[in-house]
């Protein structure tokens, strides 16, 4: 453990601890006797970048003024040759001139534009300096990195393979990322995935997703590669989606009467609940979620048809409950009808047999054909 004094210093021996600690620097803290490093999120802020236009002309003055000094130390030298001037002053105005020359390209890497819905990101020898935002033609600093290094890409060929990686080749290294990033919305159409709905069964879904950055220094600081770590939460965040619902209802049980949220049934709930777990996955590498949908839902091949022909027996269940229940309706009309009216007079018997014909034809699949009775009631 670190002894600490009142003001938060490490005593001689122990480990010194800034009490400022910059924002993409990871802090150490000791718990427990562990020590464990936490990496503390990075802030967007303001960065400085001076106008465009007003730069480069002064870098035009600069190159007539480099250009003049060439043209004077070689006139002089000429002249010096006919002993009017010394040799020497041409010599340095020619210095002089050819390195102000050399000097001057080094401020023209220093511009560049920004389109609407763009931002740059000022990285000054891998210390964050700030995000120039707004349309218009700028100049900074010339030794702002263009493009800004994943935190692997430094790793040998040899390194990826001891991770997993075997069989990469340097082609595969991980890209830089470019200090300048789009603001724009983008969209991601995920893959068809193979997943197990709540109740164990095999289901495909896919979905698409509507994002974009809004916090630079997240994005490029805190993850690698940001584009990729979206695609990876997408389909993170839809696998745990697709396993907190069941597919449909089931007809044995009284989900359907629960109200109970479904994919097949409730597409705008089960998409909002993705745009949330998303937005929550996402937040921390600076990235908001505008929409996001279920494009594939259906069950895996292995059991669509078993499944088909599920619902086709619970469609028909629900059908003859349907059908049953109208035809008792209209048999117990009737036969109140009947005995209100007194226009015939029945025994228990004979309603028995006046209800289950009724119900014959009522409930019977086919037209029913009629049967002429040519003898008494009980004939």
């Amino acid at each position: 453990m670190v002894a600490m004094g009142k003001n938060g210093d490490a005593n001689k021996g122990g480990v010194g601890m800034d009490g400022a600690n910059k924002n993409d620097k990871a802090i150490d803290r000791v718990s427990g006797g562990v020590a464990t490093s936490v990496s503390t999120p990075t802030v967007e802020r303001e960065g400085r970048a001076g106008n465009g236009w007003k730069a480069l002309a002064w870098s035009l003055i600069g190159w007539v003024v480099s250009i003049a000094f060439i043209v004077a130390g070689s006139t002089t030298m000429g002249s010096a040759e006919k002993g009017d001037v010394p040799f020497v002053i041409g010599v340095v105005l020619l210095i002089v001139g050819i390195v102000a020359v050399v000097a001057m390209t080094i401020p023209m890497s220093g511009f560049f534009t920004l389109q609407p819905n763009e931002a740059r990101v000022l990285v000054l020898f891998g210390e964050y300096r700030g995000t120039v935002r707004g349309t218009g033609f700028y100049w900074a600093n010339p030794f702002y990195s263009r493009t800004l290094r994943p935190a692997d890409a430094g790793e040998s060929v040899e390194e990826m393979a001891g991770k997993g990686g075997k069989g990469k080749t340097k082609a595969d290294a991980p890209a830089g990322i470019s200090a300048k990033i789009s603001l724009r919305a983008r969209t991601l159409n995920g893959p068809k995935l193979k997943v197990n709905d709540r109740n164990g069964n095999p289901i495909e879904i896919a979905n698409v997703i509507v994002w974009r950055v809004v916090d630079t220094a997240k994005a490029v600081f805190d993850v690698d590669q940001y584009d990729q770590f979206v695609t990876t939460q997408s389909e993170t965040a839809l696998r745990h989606v697709a396993s907190r619902y069941a597919y449909d209802h089931n007809a044995e049980s009284d989900d359907a009467a629960a109200g109970e949220i479904t994919l097949r049934s409730n597409i705008s709930e089960v998409s909002e609940a993705l745009k949330e777990e998303l937005a929550e996955r996402l937040a921390p590498a600076g990235i908001a979620i505008d929409d996001a949908r279920l494009t594939h839902l259906a069950y895996a091949p292995e059991i669509a048809q078993v499944m088909l022909r599920r619902q086709q027996a619970e469609a028909i269940i629900a059908a003859r409950t349907k059908i049953v229940q109208g035809a008792v309706s209209m048999v117990d009309m009737a036969l109140k009808e009947l005995e209100r009216d007194g226009v015939v007079d029945l025994d228990e018997e004979r309603k028995a047999a006046m209800v289950s014909n009724l119900m014959v034809v009522l409930c019977g699949d086919s037209d029913p054909q009629p049967v002429v009775n040519a003898g008494t009631l009980y004939n």
